[in-house]
């Protein structure tokens, strides 16, 4: 019932987060002159950063299928919304993700790593990079600095691409999995203090993470609602 009476609301704010993301990359490209001295430029790579975390956040409620009801749309979002994040291939993610809920913290979790936190994001980054990736990604850099300002693409296209990445990483994987747990947490996992408003800043209420592995069929803007139970 949550699925169907939320069906085109999670269609509404994963179209809202993408259009939002290309908005915001086409004003920093094109009218925007970075200046290091502005608080305003760092500013727009937060902001820029945050909602590319938000693209990826979208392809993987679509990987849960809570975008849209309706499978083929569902389907199509989450390909939209990963592509646009460095061209990441949709049905890797899909399947790696569906792993890690399966064997969350073990040996067979393409997440999970004992290490420390560079040693364990280098290991997470490699289960998900791929060649074609950076020669996309190569290729669309240098299509696009014939048109923008090559200082421009570095600032709000690369930049926050990378830091997205620690942002998803720390908040979804490193800092909710890391470390002991107890026998009787069965998703071992753990999950960030109450705190909604920061929840959502850091990684749109994934630090929410045990909520997230106990309802994995609750979409990320009700994560909150989860946390409530659990406090």
């Amino acid at each position: 019932m949550q699925r169907a009476s939320h069906a085109y609301l999670g269609v509404w704010i994963a179209l809202i987060i993408i259009l939002s993301w290309l908005s915001l990359l086409a004003f920093n490209l094109a009218f925007y002159t970075p200046d290091g001295t502005s608080p305003l430029t760092y500013f727009l790579i937060f902001l820029q950063t945050h909602l590319y975390t938000g693209l990826f956040i979208s392809a993987h409620d679509s990987m849960h299928g809570l975008v849209s009801s309706n499978k083929s749309l569902n389907k199509y979002i989450g390909r939209v919304a990963a592509g646009l994040f460095a061209y990441n291939f949709y049905d890797r993610l899909n399947q790696k993700h569906h792993l890690h809920h399966r064997f969350v913290a073990t040996e067979a979790d393409p997440d999970y790593y004992e290490g420390n936190f560079w040693v364990w994001y280098f290991h997470f980054a490699k289960q998900y990079i791929t060649i074609w990736q950076i020669l996309l990604m190569a290729l669309t850099y240098n299509l696009l600095k014939l048109i923008f300002p090559m200082e421009n693409l570095i600032i709000f296209w690369i930049i926050p691409s990378i830091l997205s990445t620690f942002q998803l990483f720390y908040f979804g994987t490193y800092e909710p999995h890391k470390g002991e747990h107890s026998a009787d947490n069965l998703h071992k996992a753990r999950s960030q203090s109450k705190n909604h408003f920061w929840a959502f800043l850091t990684c749109y209420f994934f630090g929410y993470h045990y909520e997230h592995h106990h309802s994995p069929a609750t979409p990320w803007w009700l994560l909150y609602k989860e946390k409530e139970k659990t406090s």
